[in-house]
């Protein structure tokens, strides 16, 4: 059944855990805008067919999670660089009957980095990323398209970061996992990707002694908001940026694609997100 107003979603399964709508909740109340933005439950075998009728269902677009990402990548009519780069999309939004995807978290993370460390590319040095995954993938192209010299990459599975490493081209270097602390002292940035810390879970186990003064450690986890790896660079003096500003940046692109509003990530948003965090912990 159709809703008045204009109408987004975002389609994962499970969703439940979703922070989306109280994300886009937020901006549809700041700006007064009368639409709605839902969670909607879409099993594997069934999303093909909810994206294909977006339209007939009432909305503009939605937002795509796990595990989606590369089934909405592939169904896609056209995708923008960063969807192509990652191979996955999280942003979709409908250009007359055509499907358009794109990939936000490059502009999340990148644009959250530049808020919180505005010279984090002062120093002509590496950065190294922690993990293969979807995520690293994104972080990566943010970094290359800011014309980072080196990108050092650091996975437990060597295949999987030489398949990352060789779909980006010689800028990217794979390390040995055993060498994650060794080998990043003289970093820009330090970025984990991987899912350890989630939940206070697991210890990247990282030793941040020797490690330049003006390394930027960031961590793309943001439950809890201070993980163990921001701890620890922290009590070693090192400046530090946590994973909620990365979720909140990247849903700009796609609010300002539904609901016709490029919205403002504000402290009040961080603060009612981070709240909710704290709260479901």
């Amino acid at each position: 059944m159709k809703r008045a107003g204009k109408q987004a979603c975002v389609i994962g399964w499970p969703i439940e855990h979703s922070r989306s709508p109280a994300i886009h909740g937020y901006w549809l109340d700041r700006y007064r805008i009368d639409g709605t933005y839902t969670k909607e439950a879409v099993r594997p075998e069934d999303v093909e067919t909810f994206l294909r009728g977006l339209a007939n269902a009432g909305f503009s677009g939605c937002n795509v999670t796990i595990p989606h990402k590369e089934a909405a990548f592939r169904i896609a009519d056209e995708r923008d660089a960063s969807a192509v780069a990652v191979g996955a999309a999280n942003t979709l939004w409908l250009e007359g009957a055509r499907l358009c995807a794109a990939n936000t978290d490059t502009y999340g993370y990148m644009t959250y980095l530049a808020l919180q460390a505005e010279d984090w590319n002062r120093r002509d040095a590496p950065v190294s990323i922690l993990g293969a995954g979807g995520a690293a993938r994104a972080i990566v192209h943010g970094f290359l398209e800011a014309d980072v010299g080196e990108i050092r990459l650091f996975n437990r599975s060597a295949e999987r970061a030489a398949t990352l490493a060789a779909d980006f081209g010689p800028r990217v270097k794979v390390f040995p996992w055993e060498q994650r602390s060794r080998a990043a002292t003289e970093s820009a940035v330090l970025v984990n990707t991987t899912a350890v810390g989630l939940k206070g879970e697991g210890s990247l186990d990282m030793d941040f002694t020797d490690f330049h003064p003006d390394c930027i450690v960031s961590d793309i986890v943001y439950v809890p908001l201070e993980t163990a790896l921001i701890r620890d660079a922290r009590r070693h003096g090192l400046h530090t940026v946590d994973g909620l500003g990365m979720l909140l940046h990247q849903a700009v692109p796609g609010f300002e694609k539904w609901f016709g509003v490029r919205p403002e990530v504000t402290d009040e948003l961080y603060d009612k997100i981070a709240a909710d965090i704290e709260g479901a912990r």
